[in-house]
């Protein structure tokens, strides 16, 4: 009896002393030259593991929306956000950025104990906040949140591209390629390019 007593108490110390939820937090889209900058934030369910999260970039197309179905069940919770077009040309990328990542965290059902960033940035979150370079690669967590931002706005993407097929927005998702700036230059800019960005401001002079 003392035995259990004890490794009861025991469990209550250990519950005590656990620093709570952690979220991983990354971003999609600050490159290309349209659409608005995703974010998303993910606690991860350490009793129920999800195999294969890396790096978003380092995965195919299939790969991404296997884990992406896959992270949206398994997860303790997830949210998405964005900042959109009009706020990138305000505010500019950077801070636009910040503040779809705070929008995700912010989004969140569970409240986390502390945030891991990609990045060498923090958004302004009212938690703790560490900044991890190439986090995606190194924290499961931040790959989560990289593969659901890369699926948002790709699909994002592909669904604008049936309003605005001259472009090729399903095939770039964007960037700046020759295809795009071509097809930019020939067709001028559509109402969710960066007017702040210098190839789609040069056609705009």
């Amino acid at each position: 009896m003392r035995l259990k007593t004890f490794l009861k108490a025991e469990q209550v110390l250990l519950s005590w002393d656990t620093p709570g939820l952690t979220a991983g937090v990354d971003e999609a889209g600050r490159g290309p030259l349209m659409g608005p900058v995703v974010a998303a934030a993910v606690i991860l369910d350490e009793l129920n593991p999800i195999k294969g999260l890396a790096d978003s970039k380092k995965l195919t197309a299939l790969q991404r929306g296997r884990l992406y179905d896959e992270i949206r069940a398994k997860a303790l919770c997830c949210s998405i956000a964005m900042a959109t077009v009009e706020e990138i040309d305000a505010l500019n990328i950077l801070q636009a950025t910040m503040l779809a990542m705070k929008r995700a965290v912010e989004g969140l059902r569970l409240k986390p104990h502390k945030a891991l960033v990609d990045g060498n940035r923090l958004p302004a979150l009212g938690m703790l906040a560490e900044a991890i370079v190439k986090g995606d690669a190194k924290v499961p967590a931040i790959s989560a949140a990289s593969i659901l931002a890369k699926v948002t706005r790709d699909r994002w993407c592909a669904e604008y591209d049936l309003l605005f097929p001259q472009y090729g927005f399903a095939g770039h998702k964007g960037y700046g390629t020759v295809t795009h700036l071509l097809a930019l230059r020939a067709h001028g800019a559509c109402p969710q390019h960066r007017k702040s960005f210098a190839p789609v401001a040069a056609v705009l002079r």
